[in-house]
């Protein structure tokens, strides 16, 4: 028995509310079990030096924790002065996760920068801000879609990514903190709706995991993101 309760291949409970950051060109906090994440869009008319007259757009990704995401105050990095390790590649697996569905020369030379702040935090957090950001980039394209500024999407498919891992040497779907800090291994999993792999991070914690482990979290994956891919569209069919 897992100790949420729930079954091997269920995930927690999740829910996307779009347009939670008025200001932003498009925005979405989402929410899987008690891991809450604002994504929010924002769009410049610039891209960086190395694609200016490229004629190709970027989009890109920042990701933070607010002190008290957590069960202890953690130090804000901007009074720290530098980012650490694991912010930076988090925000660049956000950026390379949304890359993978939009096609940057139908984009045009601009930047989508994505905000991906944790509210609170139980295990998952780079999966709900990739997930989450997805809705947020897409409200933000229909957004210059209906300023004219845009004549079509550029977004070519759905990205999702969630968690798996082996808890008591059986594989489980979408980890909390409880099952994530004592897993015998975990993985997360960067999938695209036409079937893509984006990327997958895997660790065995403990003793080295088999094949057939392996693809029965891979199974597990597949069908976590099948269900996030739905709640996607119909987050955006909300609004």
């Amino acid at each position: 028995m897992r100790p949420s309760g729930r079954a091997p291949d269920l995930l927690r409970d999740v829910s996307f509310i779009p347009g939670f950051a008025r200001h932003a060109e498009g925005s979405c906090l989402i929410k899987m079990g008690g891991t809450e994440v604002l994504c929010a869009a924002s769009v410049e008319a610039r891209v960086p030096p190395f694609l200016r007259n490229s004629g190709q757009g970027w989009v890109t990704a920042e990701y933070g924790m607010l002190p008290r995401a957590t069960h202890t105050r953690g130090d804000r990095e901007a009074a720290r002065g530098k980012q650490s390790g694991r912010t930076q590649e988090i925000q660049r697996l956000i950026g390379r996760s949304l890359r993978a569905v939009v096609d940057r020369a139908a984009l045009g030379e601009m930047t989508i920068t994505l905000d991906c702040d944790v509210l609170n935090a139980d295990g998952g957090t780079r999966c709900a801000a990739i997930t989450g950001a997805w809705v947020a980039l897409s409200l933000a394209i229909r957004h210059l879609i209906r300023m004219n500024v845009l004549k079509a999407s550029p977004i070519t498919g759905q990205v999702a990514a969630v968690s798996c891992g082996l808890v008591g040497g059986a594989p489980v779907l979408d980890l909390d903190y409880e099952e994530d800090s004592s897993a015998d291994a975990d993985a997360n999993f960067v999938l695209t709706d036409g079937g893509g792999i984006v990327e997958i991070q895997g660790t065995a914690e403990k003793a080295p995991f088999s094949e057939t482990q392996f693809s029965a979290l891979m199974a597990l994956a597949r069908q976590g993101t099948g269900r996030l891919y739905e709640l996607q569209r119909a987050a955006l069919g909300a609004v």
